[in-house]
């Protein structure tokens, strides 16, 4: 509808737009798209063990396309883990202490440490779960639907042919929907933090030592992340932890 009063062509107005979203990138990304610190972890953790009951969440993954594993495998999410420079988490549940952060996601993604995935829905125990784990995971979809109803080229197909390109789009409409949040904040993460005290997810900064982690290192945490002894254990643990708190109330 502005084409008339804009006379701009349409290619020139591609170009512009190219141009746009790969400056917002590159003035407003190491601020609005840079890892969270231990700080921001912990209050995460503590937001989605007093609103949800999930001690030691720290989000939850979704992908809307291709197959989730292959996503997953090529992701930077756990890399700073992995290198020992994330953040050091540590939270209790059914008594039983952890040491790595996890995410909600659905019955498909792998069996993984860092994954805490829905339950089979048998028994009065699992039915609970699986009802807070959904729950806990339309956060996610609810950011998606917000993102897609703010900026209208994310619910369209792809107006550019590079991958490059349509990062940087996805990017400034990322960095900008940030920016929106950060303004609005006492709106947006309205919660009450009363239980912050009685909180049993705790996460610091790791400590440097010496020379950078050995690639073996690397291996060792890469292969804890995908232990699917300890994912069947986090699982155990986190049905009852859920289903005590429950009962509790």
């Amino acid at each position: 509808m502005f084409d008339e009063y804009l006379h701009v062509g349409e290619t020139t107005g591609r170009e512009c737009l190219k141009n746009f979203c790969k400056l917002v990138v590159e003035a407003f990304g190491d601020t609005y798209l840079r890892r969270p610190t231990a700080d921001v972890c912990q209050s995460l953790m503590r937001m989605h063990e007093t609103v949800h009951g999930f001690p030691g969440m720290l989000g939850s993954i979704n992908s809307v396309s291709n197959n989730d594993i292959k996503v997953l495998n090529p992701s930077t999410l756990f890399a700073d883990q992995c290198r020992g420079r994330g953040p050091t988490i540590q939270f209790t549940a059914n008594g039983r202490t952890h040491h790595m952060g996890y995410y909600l996601a659905d019955v498909i993604y792998p069996r993984w440490h860092v994954v805490l995935k829905t339950s089979c829905p048998i028994g009065e125990r699992r039915v609970l779960f699986a009802a807070k784990q959904e729950s806990a995971r339309k956060d996610m979809e609810r950011a998606f639907g917000v993102l897609l109803s703010r900026w209208a080229i994310v619910k369209g197909p792809a107006r550019f042919w590079y991958k490059e390109v349509i990062t940087d789009v996805m990017y400034a409409c990322i960095i900008m929907h940030n920016m929106i949040v950060e303004q609005e904040r006492g709106y947006v993460t309205n919660w009450v933090d009363d239980e912050a005290g009685s909180s049993s997810s705790t996460t610091t900064s790791p400590v440097t030592r010496g020379l950078p982690t050995g690639f073996g290192a690397v291996l060792e945490r890469q292969a804890s992340m995908r232990n699917q002894q300890d994912h069947t254990q986090l699982m155990t643990d986190m049905i009852e932890e859920v289903w005590n708190r429950n009962r509790r109330r």
